[in-house]
């Protein structure tokens, strides 16, 4: 199932629905039918977020040795996408949000 977010600062975010209540996890709101991120919420909201990204950037950058890339003897292994690139859109509308006042809503 899509989820889309929704706010008059920025364009719509559509993501699939584990990857919205992964990241609504991370800014300590929960997935519901209907839901709002209301504009007083966004700083500590987008702090969370961002601790989260540089947190996952830092266990990948530990754990990137544990791929050998083309290595003889070794299996190809490819790098799962990280959290930045998963959360960006999000963050972005997150930050677009703050910048104006407005709220982020999904499910209407």
């Amino acid at each position: 199932m899509l989820i889309t977010f929704k706010c008059r600062s920025a364009p719509d975010v559509v993501m699939l629905e584990n990857l919205a209540q992964y990241l609504l996890g991370i800014i300590g709101k929960r997935l519901g039918e209907r839901g709002v991120i209301n504009h007083d919420e966004l700083g500590v909201a987008i702090s969370k977020l961002e601790a989260a990204i540089v947190t996952d950037k830092q266990e990948r950058a530990e754990h990137e040795g544990h791929f050998h890339e083309n290595e003889e003897g070794h299996e190809h292994h490819e790098i799962p996408i990280g959290l930045a690139q998963r959360a960006f859109p999000f963050l972005d509308m997150l930050r677009a949000a703050q910048k104006e006042n407005t709220d982020i809503v999904w499910g209407i």
